[in-house]
């Protein structure tokens, strides 16, 4: 089985605030350990050079948390160590999630410096009643100015978050959320739903959301304005001018494999043997940072075939291309007609298509993703 490609997880938990919405693995605080978490991190990445078995890194994605309250002088130590450490491709994609208050505005420019080339910015809303409800620290103002500051630190690679389904939302002040970002030319948008998950605080003191009708009319004119725009959909949250999708995501949607380091992180290997190994880190702060080198990891697993199976087609069928029967058996090392049974039965329903060996899902198939992937979990 040859190996797919290899990207790099680096999860910075720490944030200034909680968001009511946020189900991440990010904690609240004021000071962070920012050297000692280098130093676990690239102690973490030590001890797990060897699974990248002679590949070089094509991407890698600080997410966190707020990953831009580390200082550019941290992000530098953490860039360098990598480096040192494991091969990266001569392109490779480097990207780090950023919010737009005003402090980390001020570290584009030594982000930049350090070796980020991609930015993303957490933007969620041009729309100050809606930064209030979702609990963000920052306005619509300090949103705008963010993107301005990430174009003057020399950032030419930026994506914007936004959300819609916000709570009170109307179609207006989504629409207008659209344009504004399709104004600012920005390359890459990931344009989703607000979603109430389990232990948030929007779970337990539930915001009144817009209705189904009023959600589906604001997804379809946002895909309008952005295709118009020039953006294609390429995932089902995902937008890009051309030539500038995330190749680290893209990564993750194609069954690839990446490394993860810090607390919670999660990592997928694969073997030369069609085995695949996923694990995750010590989730807690304290525990990560207190862990000894090579003590990280907190459980790891061998899924087996018919999980590997469904877990390709969970990711791949996010794409609007889908995937080719040849790649899930490049990536899965198992044959096509495991698929077989639930395929058909999703081409009989209309909800998926194969066309030239090709698997897509169609229209009614991507509005009701959930209900398609299921039929192929055992």
């Amino acid at each position: 089985m040859k190996l797919p490609p290899l990207g790099l997880y680096v999860h910075l938990p720490w944030c200034e605030r909680k968001c009511p919405y946020c189900d991440f693995n990010s904690h609240e605080t004021a000071n962070i350990p920012e050297a000692a978490y280098i130093d676990a991190l690239l102690r973490d990445l030590e001890a797990d050079r060897h699974l990248a078995q002679g590949r070089e890194i094509a991407s890698v994605f600080i997410g966190g948390g707020t990953p831009s309250l580390f200082s550019a002088a941290s992000i530098r130590t953490l860039l360098a160590g990598i480096a040192g450490r494991l091969p990266l491709a001569g392109d490779v994609e480097v990207t780090l999630e950023a919010n737009p208050g005003s402090a980390e505005m001020e570290k584009f420019h030594g982000f930049r410096d350090a070796g980020v080339n991609r930015l993303s910015l957490g933007v969620q809303s041009f729309d100050d009643t809606s930064l209030r409800a979702l609990g963000r620290v920052h306005d619509s103002e300090q949103a705008m100015a963010a993107i301005a500051f990430a174009r003057a630190a020399g950032f030419s690679n930026i994506n914007l978050d936004l959300m819609h389904g916000l709570p009170g939302q109307r179609r207006d002040r989504a629409t207008r959320d659209i344009n504004l970002a399709i104004a600012c030319d920005i390359s890459h948008i990931s344009w989703y739903q607000l979603t109430i998950e389990p232990n948030t605080l929007f779970y337990k003191r539930r915001p009144v959301l817009p209705a189904e009708d009023l959600l589906a009319t604001i997804q379809t004119d946002g895909a309008s304005l952005l295709e118009s725009a020039g953006y294609g959909q390429y995932e089902v949250s995902a937008y890009s001018q051309p030539g500038q999708r995330c190749r680290h995501n893209l990564n993750y949607w194609t069954f690839g494999d990446y490394l993860g380091i810090g607390a919670g992180a999660h990592g997928k290997i694969s073997f030369g043997d069609s085995s695949i190994r996923r694990y995750a880190k010590r989730r807690q702060p304290d525990d990560y940072l207190g862990a000894a080198a090579g003590e990280h990891t907190a459980h790891s697993s061998e899924p087996g075939k018919r999980d590997v199976a469904a877990e390709f087609v969970m990711n791949a069928l996010r794409l609007a291309d889908g995937f080719t029967l040849s790649l899930f058996e490049a990536r899965t090392g198992l044959a096509a007609h495991a698929l077989q049974p639930a395929l058909d039965a999703m081409v009989e329903r209309e909800l998926l298509r194969l066309e030239n060996g090709r698997v897509v899902t169609t229209a009614m198939g991507w509005r009701f993703l959930d209900t398609v992937v299921a039929q192929f979990f055992p």
